[in-house]
């Protein structure tokens, strides 16, 4: 279930977030990309749970991927749709019922949104919908415990190691991890990292 705070901030932001992070050529991320789909075939099947504002999805769609876009907010999924053409099914982490039919799944600072509690069977759930040898590419943020931005959004917390563990036990092996800092809508520095795993 979707924090509705959480969602109260993206449906209001939509258009700012997208303006600020979909619009801007986004070199930062170009290494976990390219750690991604290089575990992909040509033309492979990419879930982007957690889509947003669109510009990850639009990204695989022109560089030939079949993309299943999903995101909780109906208003990220409209701007999607209105500023890359992407169709968006607006659904949350539980409502991902799906057997061994993706390559890979770009979950790019999504989970993070989902309770402590919430997150291992969403990555078992995630495991089931990929292909065997399927490729994850996780982002979250690094820390402790659950809490709330100054945007009042709701997040996860955990470290690099917790990650991997929790990685390892839902059944996938991690290939890689990358670390650095950012700053996101709230304005922040944070520190996050990126796991590139397969099933």
């Amino acid at each position: 279930m979707s924090d509705e705070e959480t969602m109260a901030v993206y449906a209001q932001a939509a258009e700012d977030y997208g303006k600020g992070f979909a619009r801007a050529k986004d070199t930062f991320h170009e290494p976990d990309y390219a750690a991604f789909v290089a575990g992909l075939p040509e033309g492979g099947t990419v879930l982007d749970l957690g889509c947003g504002p669109g510009h990850w999805a639009a990204r695989f769609r022109d560089d030939g991927y079949r993309v299943t876009a999903v995101d909780a907010s109906p208003e990220m999924a409209a701007y999607a749709k209105e500023t890359f053409g992407v169709e968006v099914r607006v659904a949350e982490f539980e409502d991902i019922e799906i057997d061994a039919m993706f390559d890979g799944i770009w979950a790019f600072f999504s989970l993070l949104h989902a309770p402590r509690n919430d997150f291992p069977g969403h990555l078992l759930r995630l495991h089931r919908a990929l292909v065997p040898g399927g490729q994850l590419s996780l982002g979250m943020k690094l820390g402790e415990g659950e809490g709330r931005d100054t945007l009042g959004r709701f997040y996860s917390y955990y470290s690099e190691e917790e990650l991997t563990d929790l990685l390892g036990t839902a059944g996938y092996t991690v290939l890689s991890t990358r670390r650095g800092n950012g700053k996101g809508l709230a304005g922040a520095a944070e520190t996050f990292v990126v796991v590139t795993a397969h099933a």
